[in-house]
């Protein structure tokens, strides 16, 4: 992959819970270069926001398996240790955009001053100079200077999400991973979020990675798609390839339940339940759910390459 900044090889995340182990993440392998967009599409419970927390190691105390190999600017940041990784790495070059942006925001502090406390967290800068920064960041995501004297509860939330955002920028991240950043927002207020996006990857050089279950949203920003099914990744293409032909059987029920402006076509959906994750069956796990399964798919198919850039797992394809 051209000027590679973050590989993921072979990470499982796996919660202990009363009724089972859930395999939120099994197995997921990707990669994201500089200056790219990677779009995770799926159902919500599928393992989206699991494999955010896996990269960027922020664990609940339940949890029943953790490895796998996080390679950041070529070097395996997994083998670091939590005080290393939490100085060095996260917020400094791996950052968060999480979802429910109130909820991440202390009601009792200024905003600006939440902006700029990752800098002074971790001294890489004086107070002066942060909340200078913290203000350009408050610039670039579009909200005005005024504003970095509010608190939480006086910000609508379109700019509450837009201070989130300028919280991840803050410190200079290479890569922020967007979890569902335009959730519960009208309409207009998404469109300016992405395009807000859009104008950071292309002057910023930064690079997304979009966790979302919206196939549209995901289509303004993405420059390659992954798509998410119970715990496992079953398609990754470039965005352009994707859009206008889906491998997957799981893909292709996403596309088909997307509404379409220029076309006569009602949106379709997907049949049956999404699988579980306590303990799923060792074949295919889209196989109850899929039109075209047949007895091969009692195996669990591997992440086959189908080109150089396609990768889908489905035993069609094989």
């Amino acid at each position: 992959m051209r000027d590679e900044l973050l590989r993921v090889e072979e990470l499982y995340l796996h919660y202990r819970t009363s009724r089972g182990v859930v395999q939120a993440v099994d197995g997921v392998s990707f990669e994201v270069a500089r200056n790219q967009a990677l779009a995770i599409i799926g159902e919500s419970g599928c393992g989206k926001s699991s494999l955010a927390r896996a990269i960027l190691r922020l664990l609940p105390p339940n949890v029943a398996l953790y490895r796998g190999r996080v390679f950041l600017e070529g070097k395996d940041v997994m083998t670091l240790s939590e005080e290393d990784f939490r100085q060095g790495v996260r917020w400094l070059k791996l950052s968060l955009v999480p979802q429910a942006a109130l909820n991440t925001l202390n009601p009792v502090l200024k905003v600006g001053v939440q902006v700029a406390e990752p800098l002074l967290n971790r001294h890489l800068t004086r107070k002066g100079e942060a909340q200078e920064r913290a203000r350009e960041a408050f610039s670039l995501v579009g909200v005005p200077a005024d504003f970095f004297q509010r608190y939480a509860f006086e910000l609508s939330g379109g700019m509450r999400q837009r201070t989130a955002i300028a919280m991840a920028l803050v410190t200079g991240s290479p890569l922020v991973i967007l979890d569902e950043p335009t959730s519960a927002l009208d309409v207009l207020t998404q469109a300016s979020i992405i395009n807000t996006f859009k104008r950071i990857k292309k002057e910023g050089e930064k690079s997304f990675i979009l966790i979302t279950h919206d196939a549209a949203i995901a289509s303004e920003l993405a420059d390659r798609v992954a798509v998410m099914y119970a715990g496992q990744l079953v398609e990754i293409s470039p965005a352009a390839e994707f859009y206008h032909n889906p491998l997957h059987p799981y893909s292709q029920g996403l596309m088909a339940s997307v509404p379409r402006l220029r076309q006569n076509k009602r949106p379709e959906f997907i049949s049956g339940q999404p699988a579980s994750l306590i303990n799923p069956a060792l074949s295919c796990r889209f196989a109850p759910r899929c039109p075209y399964c047949f007895s091969r798919c009692e195996q669990l198919p591997p992440l086959l390459e189908t080109t150089e850039e396609r990768k889908v797992r489905c035993w069609l394809h094989a």
